[in-house]
């Protein structure tokens, strides 16, 4: 366990440990649905070139890594 000097779970710790907790009790169509309500919301608060240039970014990196 990551203690802080307090003695205390770091958030690290914390943080890691609570996403294990939820695995746990959720199964694949909750993160699905998770997954599916985000990017709806995104896609509310965005528009054609906020999609543009994350793929054009993507497609940059994408590229200098296989050259």
């Amino acid at each position: 366990m990551a203690d802080n000097q307090n003695g205390k779970m770091s958030r690290e710790e914390a943080g890691r440990k609570g996403g294990e907790a939820t695995s746990k009790n959720h199964d694949k169509e909750f993160y699905q649905e998770i997954g599916e309500k985000g990017g709806e919301a995104t896609s509310k608060n965005h528009d054609k070139d906020f999609y543009r240039e994350i793929g054009e970014k993507g497609g940059k990196a994408r590229s200098n890594n296989n050259d």
